[in-house]
């Protein structure tokens, strides 16, 4: 998935971005407000990991603005203040939930995939359609209950088409999952991501539609 960082301490930033990126994550880093709200009107993000004190533009203005614009993106808010009143504050303001500085690395990462787990109104760490299933925590893939092994990138291909499984999805959604600022997009990458898919789980699981991008294959299994 695709995550924005909006933290203006340096050192902080740096260990989430490495963290995020080991936990196989697309990431942008910014460290002032304002420059969150430009990230946030032209790229789109599962998930926002927001400090309050951001100079630029608050991190609090930033999140109701989002909410009072509609954009549900699952926002985290990630602060030194503790007191009741502080969080309480920040959750209605429309935050999905509350991290206080210093926080555990592993309980961000379980965090993050609860709240994007609840803004997909999933209930489960599984993703699955037509025998293939995905675990976004474990990043394990399978085909018929059989494990099949995947890299980072098949692995990220593969979430953006089961996210949306009933769907076309087209090549900017997925190199949006793909890659953050600053990674080079190789002009033939999705294509050999998608036949490197389509050689682990069948030719047909994956359908070209021309023109317009990719969607899985049918699954004759719903009623």
């Amino acid at each position: 998935m695709r995550i924005l960082l909006a933290e203006d301490d340096i050192s902080l930033g740096e260990t989430i971005l490495a963290w995020l990126r080991l936990d196989q994550h697309a990431v942008d880093w910014v460290e002032r407000g304002d420059s969150a709200q430009t990230a946030l009107m032209t790229h789109h993000y599962d998930c926002v990991l927001l400090d309050r004190g951001l100079p630029g533009m608050s991190g609090d203005a930033l999140l109701a603005q989002l909410r009072g614009s509609g954009n549900a993106v699952p926002v985290i808010l990630i602060t030194a203040f503790n007191a009741l009143a502080d969080r309480v504050e920040g959750l209605d303001l429309g935050a999905d939930d509350y991290l206080v500085k210093p926080f555990e690395l592993e309980e961000m990462s379980a965090r993050i995939r609860a709240a994007v787990r609840r803004g997909a109104s999933q209930v489960s760490n599984a993703l699955a359609h037509a025998g293939i299933a995905l675990n976004i925590e474990t990043k394990q893939a399978s085909l018929d209950g059989q494990p099949v092994a995947l890299t980072a990138r098949e692995y990220h291909v593969l979430h953006a088409l089961l996210l949306r499984k009933n769907s076309i999805v087209a090549r900017a959604q997925i190199e949006e999952a793909l890659y953050g600022w600053g990674d080079e997009v190789e002009s033939n990458a999705i294509e050999v991501y998608i036949h490197n898919l389509r050689k682990k789980f069948g030719a047909d699981s994956i359908v070209t539609v021309r023109g317009l991008g990719y969607r899985l294959k049918n699954d004759d299994t719903q009623v």
